[in-house]
């Protein structure tokens, strides 16, 4: 085993145990002693139901059970774990003559079994490859709720503009409250990723979340799909049920068509008329159109009811120094996707960043990151080229676009001293030293914008 292979295994045995069920003391006892030297921590139990008590969901570790013991054997020790936690990694052992046993073992799921007289290094192998297993498992799921979480949801609204500092503010308010919502706001102004940060946020949080957009399916696929099967009858729980109790997106909601408007008003009307506060709706309004807003689209009084709390996505050229940090940050994951350095941005690149007018708002700043990249691996051209190419960006034709010189300098001032300390990794003494800045004025200037050293270490 490598030297890294070991360190891992002894993380694994730090955190992970194994739970030893078997009616006979001196078998437990032997187990357990075996793998106490092999370094893993040890739990032992004299019968299945005592186990139970103990073993739940998330059990940090792994099960070894004999399967012959009086009461609750070790093949209905399995089923019942296996409907508690079907990622557990179960452990049989069986005597002589058991192997077909044992083979229906595996079939519901159990990890491996081990015939008697079982051979302690097997066993020792055994563990370690289920506890491995069983770190994956565990990690993976606090992954999938961290991802669910509302503060990672809001850790991904970039941004330190005022308009974001308020949509971040009025996202935990609104995630608090339990009426719907609509989310207006030009494409790719992230309207999807608020919905789900709004419903992270709250009381509805762990509860069912389902979306749909109402522009991806014809009038009578739409109708099957939020109120049910009609007369060719189509199989599935409609979308409304689905989300009882939880939150249901409605993505377009300026293509639901008119006879669907209707039966979703007499749905919500119904709902509110018997207290029933099970369902919240999130309409998503693609506010990209000047002449068919959403207002005009809706019934009003549908619209009303949808409308009566509202968030509006700010467009990116709206978000000032945003558009500076959000290029950076893309620039460098893609640097590091495709294994090359980030382009430099000169300040007249950053002058054209802040006055382009984005009306692909920040899906179009992500996809010229990744270009500026690409193109600067490949020939080493700077971004001023490609900025000046036939993919040139255009300069704001939106009224009172136009920023003053005073936002610039500091944007792209905030912007160097950010590159410059993520490429030194936090040392003030190397960021002094290039910018040729003096200790006190580039702890000003770092207070000034925000930054702090130890998010760079």
């Amino acid at each position: 085993m490598t030297d890294a292979a070991e360190q891992d295994t002894e993380t694994m045995r730090e955190t992970m145990k194994i739970a030893i069920v078997d009616d006979e003391q001196d078998m437990r006892q032997s187990i357990s002693q075996w793998l106490t030297l092999s370094g893993y921590e040890t739990e032992t139990f004299g019968s299945a139901e005592a186990a139970l008590k103990s073993v739940g969901a998330d059990w940090p570790g792994i099960v070894i059970s004999d399967i012959k013991m009086p009461g609750m054997d070790g093949m209905a020790l399995l089923r019942r774990l296996m409907q508690i936690d079907r990622g557990l990694p179960v452990i049989l052992v069986t005597g002589h003559g058991d192997v077909a046993m044992a083979v229906e073992a595996l079939q519901l799921g159990a990890y491996d079994f081990m015939e008697k007289p079982f051979n302690p290094e097997r066993m020792t192998d055994l563990a370690r490859r289920a506890t491995e297993a069983r770190r994956l498992t565990l990690d993976n799921r606090a992954l999938r709720r961290e991802l669910s979480s509302g503060s990672v949801l809001l850790r991904k609204l970039v941004g330190s503009s005022p308009v974001m500092e308020r949509l971040r503010e009025d996202i935990l308010d609104l995630g608090q409250a339990d009426g719907h919502v609509l989310i207006d706001g030009e494409t790719g102004t992230g309207k999807s990723l608020v919905a789900h940060a709004l419903h992270a946020c709250g009381p509805r949080a762990g509860k069912p979340f389902v979306t749909i957009s109402c522009a991806a399916h014809g009038e009578e696929e739409l109708a099957q799909r939020l109120f049910g099967p009609q007369a060719n009858g189509a199989a599935g729980l409609p979308l409304l049920e689905q989300a009882e109790g939880g939150t249901l997106c409605l993505e377009d909601i300026e293509d639901l068509p008119p006879a669907l408007q209707a039966r979703l008003l007499e749905r919500i009307d119904s709902a509110e008329g018997r207290g029933d506060r099970g369902l919240r709706i999130l309409a998503i309004c693609n506010n990209q159109d000047p002449e068919r807003s959403c207002e005009q689209a809706l019934r009003p009084d549908l619209f009303f009811r949808l409308s009566a709390m509202k968030l509006v996505l700010p467009p990116l050229r709206n978000r000032g120094e945003d558009i500076l940090a959000l290029f950076n940050r893309f620039t460098e994951q893609f640097a590091e996707e495709y294994g090359c350095a980030p382009p430099a941005i000169s300040a007249q690149d950053a002058a054209r960043l802040m006055q382009a007018p984005w009306p692909g708002n920040v899906r179009q700043l992500i996809n010229l990151a990744e270009r500026a990249v690409l193109q600067s691996r490949r020939d080493g051209a700077s971004l001023g080229a490609l900025l000046s190419g036939e993919d040139a960006l255009p300069q704001t034709g939106v009224e009172g676009g136009g920023k003053p010189l005073k936002d610039y300098v500091e944007a792209f001032e905030r912007m160097l001293i950010d590159n410059t300390m993520r490429r030194h990794r936090g040392s003030i003494a190397a960021v002094m030293d290039e910018l040729s800045l003096p200790r006190r004025t580039l702890n000003e200037k770092m207070a000034k914008y925000g930054l702090s050293r130890s998010d760079y270490l």
